[in-house]
């Protein structure tokens, strides 16, 4: 018996590209390298969506992968724009490190994203419907193995899909939960994109989702008494007296769009910032708060429930004001309409 393979994408001229959520698309090109006696070998695009690995392959049997995700946006004058794609090329070189894995330099990088993205264009979604190309690079270990030591081989791949929103309703507040479970140790692999840490969260989000909340808050794994990560995205909070927040711990993925968020809040709008602890007894101090990362630019917390208690931020069904404000600055800033820092935008 064959596993069905996945049917190709419809035609980009049937897509309804306003609402097309967060689902995979099986697009005409994906890159593929591969690692073999001590180097990289490109062998550029594929129009085969599968791969065929080992049995005794590291990525199955010891969790040996790292992945990365970032977008492609369409300018109003028609140009393509990729977001600080450096910062994914050196958290992926991160994340290699942390796992034993050869890395993928970032002149290498970048120009397989652009390969694929230009493969790929016309799938990405038109200029004013909010929607992107998702760009999902990965790194597998495969070979022969069964040892646990790092493997001899690997693929390094890029697909991409056009998305929607990662949260249903996109910039609309919704509430959260406290997860009694933890995301990651401290010194664990919490601050590598691995596929390990995501695995461990789909029992508490399918119980945050069952009680009807978007997902699950991970509190601190030492003591349970500190905000960390709202599913797979990074915490932020705006204080009464107009500071952003956010935590700062090793088992927490150091998200491009929250440090990008960090920095627009100090220059582009004089904000004070920090990175520290948010305690879930002291979330009165917070007049706004949300949830950050590629996927979700950013999804307003309208409610925190903790135990017994239900704190609400803002408002339940509206968005705070210097959310807002940063969404359409981070927003504008992607989609090319407001001037980037230096060397955040890549042209394709």
């Amino acid at each position: 018996m064959s596993l069905t393979k996945a049917p190709k994408a419809k035609n980009p001229a049937e897509l309804d590209w306003s609402n097309l959520g967060f689902t995979y698309m099986n697009l005409p090109y994906r890159y593929r390298a591969y690692w073999r006696d001590g180097e990289w070998r490109d062998t550029g695009l594929t129009e085969e969506a599968t791969i065929t690995i080992n049995e005794g392959s590291t990525c199955l049997h010891y969790g040996q992968e790292v992945f990365e995700g970032l977008k492609a946006y369409r300018c109003k004058d028609g140009s393509i724009n990729l977001f600080r794609p450096d910062q994914n090329a050196q958290r992926m070189q991160n994340s290699c490190e942390r796992l034993m894995m050869p890395k993928v330099p970032t002149e290498m990088f970048i120009n397989a994203l652009k390969e694929v993205v230009k493969a790929n264009e016309e799938y990405i979604p038109p200029y004013g419907t909010g929607a992107t190309l998702y760009l999902r690079p990965y790194i597998v270990g495969v070979g022969g193995n069964i040892g646990v030591h790092p493997a001899e081989e690997y693929i390094f791949s890029i697909f991409a899909m056009p998305v929607g929103n990662y949260f249903k309703g996109g910039l609309t507040p919704t509430n959260f939960v406290a997860s009694e479970y933890d995301r990651a140790a401290h010194k664990g692999t919490g601050a590598s994109k691995v596929g390990g840490n995501y695995a461990a969260s789909l029992f508490p989000g399918q119980l945050a989702h069952d009680a009807g909340f978007s997902d699950c808050i991970y509190l601190d794994p030492i003591n349970h008494k500190k905000i960390e990560e709202v599913g797979s995205a990074n915490f932020f909070g705006i204080t009464k007296d107009g500071k952003f927040v956010t935590p700062k711990s090793p088992s927490i993925l150091p998200s491009v769009t929250k440090f990008s968020l960090l920095y627009l809040a100090e220059h582009n709008f004089g904000m004070e910032t920090e990175q520290g602890d948010i305690y879930i007894d002291q979330l009165d101090h917070f007049a706004e708060a949300g949830a950050c990362g590629t996927a979700a630019v950013i999804s307003p917390i309208g409610g925190f429930q903790y135990g017994d208690n239900f704190h609400v931020f803002y408002s339940e069904t509206e968005v705070g004001p210097v959310t807002r404000k940063l969404y359409d600055e981070l927003i504008g800033i992607q989609f090319g309409d407001i001037e980037a820092p230096k060397n955040w935008i890549e042209k394709v």
